[in-house]
């Protein structure tokens, strides 16, 4: 039985131009780029009860194109199974320092370009006061992280560890975000009423999401959920881009692989590897601060991006992939759908939505 050809998703107007600048922060493919230049991603995380997540994480931030990834099993993929926990250290029990535990991924660090924090990680003791070890380094070296599963749990016991720090993206689904309110005092309210006004129900889910954010201190957050809203505690976006009716397992996965080379490909776009063609605005500001700042570089399409909008896209895009993977997975698969078929579906939903640059010679 053959299937029909794939029906094109409708995009509004408002995402359109979201995607169109996404599309400038993308690396063309260029002759003069050498390997790990456009995205070097580690994923820490994996368990022994959980070995699946990391190897979706990375598949997904291989499949959407950064040069290498750390931390799954695939022949595609480098491994290094080095996360301490309680089974792999003689003495759990001993008050090693967690640093010296952490040492062989902290060396890691000035080679990487993005860190994904979270998948299949487990809550084992010795394995978490690593992976707090490995989150306060790479803050002091400015590497941007992404935090999911039981990367947020460790945001929900210890805010400190992201709060005010701009470069991270946490990912929590409805339970985790109500963890994290509950965790930092934020009241998230629902009124029973607003059940089927849809609009209603948005603007108080975005509303709660900005102010978690604002208590985080303006870190960027994807509340994922039926449209994925993305705040940064200033600027809020509506992800809409269609998904799929099946929520499997392997999707927040595919989520934070995504992102990975998404912030990596951020980096390259602001260490300037190549002519995107747009102008800096002279301004008195480092960066973008307020909505209309930002509103504006989302809007000119000529105007040169600040770190703040550049963020709010990178978060957004990764939401609008991975709900188009799940959009095309699940027309072709139905319910039988399963998280490798997302993985399978990274690279043309990178194609339908935002395409190749202009520049790429292939």
């Amino acid at each position: 039985m053959e299937h029909e050809p794939m029906k094109p998703v409708h995009i509004t107007t408002p995402s359109s131009t979201l995607l169109a600048r996404v599309k400038t922060m993308v690396p063309p493919m260029l002759e003069k780029f050498h390997k790990g230049q456009l995205g070097r991603v580690a994923v820490i995380g994996g368990s022994a009860d959980y070995t699946g997540a990391p190897y979706f994480s990375a598949m997904a931030s291989a499949r959407l194109g950064c040069d290498m990834v750390i931390k799954a099993y695939s022949p595609n993929l480098m491994v290094h199974p080095i996360l301490p926990s309680s089974a792999s250290v003689s003495d759990p029990d001993s008050n090693k320092d967690p640093s010296s535990l952490a040492s062989p991924i902290l060396d890691m660090l000035p080679r990487l370009h993005v860190l994904v924090i979270g998948p299949g990680l487990g809550r084992d003791g010795v394995t978490q006061k690593v992976v707090v070890e490995v989150m306060r380094e790479a803050r002091n070296r400015s590497v941007p992280f992404i935090l999911d599963a039981d990367g947020l749990m460790l945001v929900t016991e210890k805010p400190e560890l992201v709060k005010g720090y701009k470069e991270c993206i946490l990912t929590p689904n409805v339970v985790e975000f109500g963890r994290l309110a509950k965790a930092l005092g934020v009241k998230v309210q629902r009124d029973e009423k607003e059940e089927g006004n849809e609009e209603k129900q948005l603007s108080g889910a975005s509303e709660a999401c900005e102010k978690l954010s604002q208590a985080l201190g303006g870190v960027t957050i994807i509340q994922k959920g039926p449209k994925d809203i993305i705040s940064n505690g200033v600027t809020s976006i509506i992800s809409d881009i269609q998904g799929g009716l099946k929520r499997s397992g392997g999707q927040g996965d595919t989520l934070t692989g995504s992102l990975g080379t998404l912030l990596a490909w951020r980096a390259a776009y602001h260490d300037g590897l190549w002519d995107t063609g747009e102008k800096a605005v002279p301004s008195s500001k480092s960066d973008a601060q307020t909505k209309d700042e930002v509103q504006s570089e989302l809007e000119n399409k000529d105007q040169k991006m600040s770190s703040t909008t550049t963020l709010l896209l990178t978060a957004y895009a990764g939401s609008a992939i991975t709900r188009d993977c799940s959009r095309r997975a699940f027309e072709s698969k139905g319910r039988s759908m399963q998280a490798s078929d997302l993985t399978d579906e990274v690279h043309e939903a990178f194609l339908g939505l935002i395409g190749e640059p202009e520049q790429s010679k292939l």
